[in-house]
């Protein structure tokens, strides 16, 4: 327990100037969230199984808070020690409670409060409280309860004629340390973390993976020279807040986070060496034996660098210096440096796998890969070195171990034809197999011939279309968050299940929700057979997002600074560059909501034009500009569709979808991030899995008769629990299905049968 010294108390209740820099009022307190022993206020307890904060403790959306720690259950028992020299004339609490409050010195109550305030307040303590007070070692113990909204408890003893101004808190280093672990997350250890090849679709034999134990430090953000001593190892690919990564720190805004590794590597005159990262978040710069190597701005999408000149036979050091400020402009997706409702822990630095490729001097950067279904496909060839044409290129396709096509030619495009392709499709999700040759580099891909279209049926709804067959999308919104490794999936046969199950469980598409997976997530996709609508990552100044009005007329617009916006659309591109030869992926998503909703159809068109080949949903569920292919509400509990805002023709020229719905919760006793947190679902929890099933029916029905009103797709909130959200068809661990899913598959049939007349009025 964190004691405060005679010096400390001349400042907390005398706030005397000249002694300021002494002691600050920002105190670590022991607490706990379950209701301890009778005897918990009394100096005698023992308290040392209690956890540990910074005071004060509640929700940062309380009015007139400083929270030090996050507290969102509804009670909370707190005792700290404090050390007098002498005993103060006019003794006082400063004090900022909830509904309920008692606070004891040394035992005794010596108040009580009913209801709340909203900021802090002076309450003289009586004579009989005095007395309860001692020269040397105090404790004060506080009890507060709360039953709904924001939330906050701190309590100061002070001079009420000296009363002191509290300092900001001091934000907790912990995140919250969950029992949660996957089956998957179980098994990982420093010689298997994530050791496949990262890139299926640019594959060489010459590569080695970095991923295993680094060091690590955190230093003051100002600090630019690397630290002169690590604090201790850190488990790459996973985050610093994670349980994988095994450092559990919250990364300030304030902070830099420092890694370091060596690793053996052999060079060659004729090759060249390129360090590629997956995914850093958010700020990065790279050195190799002490010689910089390069910088990198965005925390979702691969990048590379060539280390050549910097690195050399045997033994070589990599250092990474990353800064993350998590929120502000930078783009986070559900990140938050408070995590509550829809928004969860921080994640920082290293976040997917590091590795080191040998590749020919002149190589190939990128084939991207255009298919049509008549069996033409078009490769595209991004040499390294810009005008690099002149090297003979062979190209081999094969379907299994059977040859279909092959071509040879010079420069940056090939085109082969395929006779009697097998299209790509969730039913039959055929791939073909790619061989390259170009001039000294050798690379194998793969791909699946597909077309995404849209057509208007017998009634003139718009629908979606697959090789030229209307099909309805039906899928989850995932968040692929994880209660082991956060962003970061546990291992790749953890991620391909999630892939799977949703697969058995009848449903042929998913939204991956503002996150950009490892690019194996997308092959997984590919290899099974799941349509994909790909987010980009949100984020901006939550002041600079738009008001939400939705799909109603006269929608408004963010203002974002040039920069901000150029960056924006950077890191849109590069997701785009990074994913579009996946046949998985279907629809673009630039906007969820109206979360850094900013030049709506600027954006929209230039996401058109980036790429032709697929549609997109310019803002689901946010404010609607007439741009791209796809008008999106959400609704909750239930689905339900404002038909009655496209009057006057507005969306005519739109597929109409449902990008959100159901979120119906259900609480799985040992299988909750926080068991003493408040849980929730959309539309309050229900009494019994029986009930929980029958909400789930209800939205099935209502979304079967919106098809018949032209809706031509419907997501449903959400794959898993995550963190307090506890909507997932699956528990966050994964071990529980709260419906099995054979039983989801058999459910979900009525969406692709013949669907209901159409109610004479559209639905609501």
């Amino acid at each position: 327990m964190k004691r405060l010294t005679a010096a400390t108390l001349i400042v907390l209740f005398f706030g005397l100037a000249t002694q300021c820099l002494a002691q600050q009022i920002v105190d670590q307190w022991r607490y706990t969230l379950r209701r301890p022993d009778a005897r918990w206020h009394q100096p005698s307890f023992d308290d040392s199984t209690w956890q540990e904060g910074w005071g004060g403790f509640g929700t940062r959306d309380t009015p007139g808070a400083r929270v030090g720690t996050v507290w969102a259950t509804r009670d909370i028992w707190l005792r700290k020690q404090f050390e007098l020299d002498r005993i103060p004339e006019r003794p006082a609490l400063l004090i900022h409670h909830d509904e309920d409050a008692q606070v004891f010195l040394n035992g005794h109550r010596v108040a009580e409060f009913a209801g709340y305030v909203t900021e802090y307040r002076v309450v003289p303590l009586d004579d009989a409280a005095r007395a309860h007070l001692r020269v040397g070692k105090n404790v004060m113990a506080v009890h507060c309860r709360q039953t709904g909204g924001g939330q906050f408890i701190d309590v100061h003893l002070v001079d009420a004629d000296r009363v002191p101004e509290l300092p900001p808190a001091k934000r907790n280093t912990r995140p919250f340390l969950s029992p949660l672990i996957t089956a998957w997350g179980e098994q990982v250890t420093a010689d298997n973390a994530w050791r496949e090849y990262p890139r299926p679709q640019l594959q060489r034999d010459a590569w080695q993976n970095l991923n295993g134990h680094w060091d690590y430090a955190i230093t003051p953000i100002e600090q630019q020279q690397p630290p002169s001593a690590w604090t201790g190892q850190i488990l790459v690919p996973f985050c610093l807040e994670s349980k994988l990564g095994g450092v559990q720190r919250l990364l300030d805004p304030s902070e830099a986070l420092w890694y370091r590794r060596t690793f053996s590597c052999r060079t060659d005159s004729d090759q060249r060496t390129l360090l590629n990262f997956e995914a850093v978040d958010y700020r990065c710069q790279v050195w190799v034996n002490g010689q910089s190597v390069g910088s990198h701005v965005g925390g979702n999408t691969p990048f590379s660098f060539d280390v050549t000149g910097a690195i050399r036979d045997g033994q070589n050091e990599l250092l990474v210096r990353v800064e993350d400020a998590t929120e502000g402009w930078q783009l986070r997706g559900k990140q938050t440096l408070n995590p509550r409702g829809i928004w969860y822990t921080q994640v920082s630095g290293i976040w997917q796998t590091v590795w080191l490729e040998q590749v020919p001097q002149q190589y190939l950067e990128r084939v991207k890969i255009d298919t049509q279904t008549d069996g033409t496909v078009t490769v595209h060839l991004a040499w390294n070195t810009p005008g690099e044409d002149s090297a003979v290129v062979r190209a081999i396709v094969r379907r299994g171990d059977r040859e279909v096509a092959r071509t040879r030619g010079r420069g940056s495009q090939l085109q082969l034809q395929i006779v009697e392709p097998e299209l790509w499709s969730p039913d039959s999700p055929a791939l073909y197999g790619l061989e390259i040759q170009a001039g000294d580099d050798h690379v194998t891909s793969y791909f699946g011939i597909r077309e995404i279209g849209k057509v208007r049926d017998a009634d003139g709804h718009w629908r979606f279309t697959l090789n030229g067959q209307p099909l309805f999308h039906w899928g989850t919104l995932d968040q692929g968050w994880w209660p082991d490794g956060l962003l970061t999936p546990p291992s790749d046969e953890a991620m391909q299940y999630d892939v799977q199950w949703l697969k058995d469980a009848g449903f042929n598409m998913i939204r991956k929700h503002i996150k950009v997976e490892p690019r194996r997530y997308y092959y997984h996709c590919d290899r099974i057979g799941m349509l994909v609508w790909q987010d980009h990552v949100s984020g901006g100044l939550q002041q600079a997002w738009p008001a939400w009005t939705r799909l109603k007329p006269n929608p408004v617009d963010g203002t974002w600074p040039e920069d901000q916006h150029r960056q924006f659309m950077l890191e849109l591109d590069r997701m785009i560059t990074a994913l579009e030869s996946h046949p998985s992926i279907v629809v673009w998503v630039p906007f969820n909501e109206r979360w850094g909703q900013h030049r709506t159809m600027e954006v929209g068109r230039w996401t058109v034009a980036r790429d032709p080949s697929r549609l997109v949903n310019i803002a689901s569920g946010g404010n609607f500009w007439p741009v791209g292919d796809v008008v999106d509400a959400h609704h909750y509990p239930h689905p339900e569709f404002p038909f009655e805002d496209g009057a006057g023709g507005r969306f005519d020229d739109f597929v109409k979808v449902i990008g959100e719905f159901g979120g119906h919760g259900f609480p799985v006793v040992g299988h909750l991030w926080d068991a003493n947190r408040r849980n929730w679902g959309y539309g309050g929890l229900p009494q019994s899995l029986d009930e929980y099933k029958q909400r789930y029916v209800t939205s099935l029905d209502k979304l079967n008769e919106l098809r018949a009103s032209g809706i031509a797709a419907g997501i449903y909130t959400q794959t898993t629990d995550v963190e307090g959200e506890i909507n997932g068809l699956l528990t966050y661990d994964r071990k529980i299905a709260k419906i099995p899913a054979k039983e989801l598959a058999a459910l979900h049939r009525r969406l692709f049968d013949q669907p209901p007349p159409a109610p004479s009025t559209p639905t609501r």
